[in-house]
């Protein structure tokens, strides 16, 4: 039974996020590092994954897929994060030591 309630908050906070991709995507772009190619639509493409991943974790038979695929995502995601943690403008204020903890959540 907590597995159950574990997926559905999993699976609301990935479509939240790919939600805020499309309400914040100027926020999103400045901490794309700089050597990503075409920003805005890697935002919205990232959005969608995120959307689609979280509800495929609703979805039994999809459920595994969803998972694999939101681990691929978080490993490149990784880039973002250690972006974040060498870039005061892409930190967006963010202090330091929580950027740091973020890395292996």
């Amino acid at each position: 039974m907590n597995e159950s309630i574990g997926i559905y908050i999993m699976s609301a906070i990935y479509i939240i996020a790919g939600i805020l991709h499309f309400v914040k995507t100027k926020m999103y772009m400045i901490i794309m590092p700089e050597h990503f190619c075409n920003h805005k639509n890697l935002v919205i493409l990232s959005g969608i994954a995120e959307i689609i991943m979280g509800i495929g974790l609703c979805i039994p038979s999809l459920k595994t897929l969803s998972l694999y695929c939101i681990i691929a995502m978080l490993i490149v995601f990784l880039t973002v994060h250690f972006y974040m943690l060498n870039n005061d403008k892409a930190s967006l204020g963010i202090p330091k030591w929580i950027l740091v903890l973020r890395i292996p959540l």
